[in-house]
């Protein structure tokens, strides 16, 4: 018995290691996300992007204000003089927070009373929020200690006061549910479209389907049409769920929500298909799947800010169609943004689309004949 164990086990090897596509398979994908998920999967967090408006022109302000700028997590992007200017920054994703120094902070310490500080969070991402707002309490608590022991105030001197944006109990639900939405559709969707093919070729079915009138284009066109219904059918479903179960909140237009999910539906097709025409079994197409879809969650923003990852792997999320259906997703329930912010993420999963059902295409024809 152990020696026909051991055969199928030497059998399975040769199956595996035979084939250069089983090698890739094997060895390539585990190195690639062992790179990624390292750089990318991190919740702590370099160079916050802040800005300050500074109301008060005394010493104590200019000094805490200075611990801020020489603290290694923080990076200064504006200096403000006018409250109009906090919205344009946070809005706009240039500023992850905003510190407000009251004009009576170093009037009140040097009255033994406590000085205010107003920390204001983009909260549409709550774990970063809530660790932002932890680096600050730590410089804020610092500060407070050095005033102590300097005899330059009574206790801790300064109090720090919260308002996040978007998300005002920093919720991470609000965060999190939107962005499974977008998840789950991607899923639904590769796996629809990519074991059509191959299942097609494992059956021996597709030589049937290519004796038919079908022309390849239009094969390849009946293949993502469901492909691209189920994947409305499961948004819509999350969608809602989403608002009516979790009570995540609705804010923006739906037009743009579903404008959004069609052209993400048709770019996530055009990877299917691409993994299908290159599959021969229905395992291959879902181990590629596998290979595509997990660094694509983890390249988009879902989990960990984009901002947090190195350059390289930043300019490697723009071939990520995940990446903008997200800003799309969380721009309608959070934020009510303006139209302006999902046009710029129309157009680029446009070309993902169009990139990738043209070579699903000539792929396609190309393993026809």
């Amino acid at each position: 018995m152990i020696h026909r164990i051991l055969a199928l086990v030497v059998k399975e090897f040769l199956a595996i290691f035979r084939d250069k596509r089983s090698r890739l398979t094997v060895i390539v994908p585990p190195i690639v996300q062992l790179f990624v998920f390292s750089y990318a999967a991190t919740y702590d967090l370099e160079k916050v992007p802040y800005a300050v408006f500074n109301e008060d022109p005394g010493a104590f302000s200019r000094a805490f204000t200075a611990r801020l700028a020489g603290s290694p997590n923080f990076k200064k992007v504006a200096e403000i003089a006018r409250e109009a200017e906090i919205a344009p920054l946070v809005d706009g994703r240039k500023a992850l927070l905003v510190i407000h120094v009251d004009r009576r902070f170093s009037g009140e310490i040097l009255s033994g009373r406590p000085g205010k500080v107003q920390v204001i969070l983009d909260g549409r991402n709550s774990n970063t929020a809530m660790v932002a707002l932890n680096y600050v309490r730590a410089v804020v608590m610092a500060y407070s200690r050095e005033l102590t022991a300097s005899g330059g105030g009574t206790g801790f001197p300064a109090v720090l006061e919260t308002r996040a944006w978007y998300n005002p109990n920093l919720e991470s639900r609000w965060f999190i549910v939107p962005g499974i939405l977008g998840v789950i559709t991607l899923l639904v969707t590769l796996i629809t479209t990519a074991l059509s093919v191959a299942r097609e070729r494992e059956q021996g079915t597709f030589d049937q389907l290519l004796v038919t009138p079908l022309r390849p284009v239009e094969i390849l066109i009946g293949k993502s049409i469901p492909g691209c219904l189920i994947g409305l059918a499961e948004g819509t479903a999350c969608l809602l769920v989403a608002a009516l179960w979790f009570k995540v909140p609705l804010r923006g237009n739906l037009l743009m929500l579903y404008g959004g999910l069609v052209l993400f539906l048709l770019s996530a097709v055009g990877v299917g298909l691409l993994i299908s025409s290159l599959s021969v079994t229905q395992q291959q197409g879902l181990l590629g799947v596998f290979l595509f879809m997990v660094p694509a969650v983890i390249l988009s923003g879902f989990t960990t800010p984009i901002g947090n990852m190195p350059a390289p792997v930043q300019h490697l999320t723009l071939l990520n169609p995940v990446r903008y259906f997200m800003v799309v997703l969380r721009g309608v329930f959070l934020e009510d943004a303006p139209p302006a912010v999902f046009f710029a993420q129309f157009w680029p999963m446009a070309v993902i689309a169009a990139i990738t059902l043209t070579l699903a295409g000539w792929l396609f024809r190309h393993r026809i004949n």
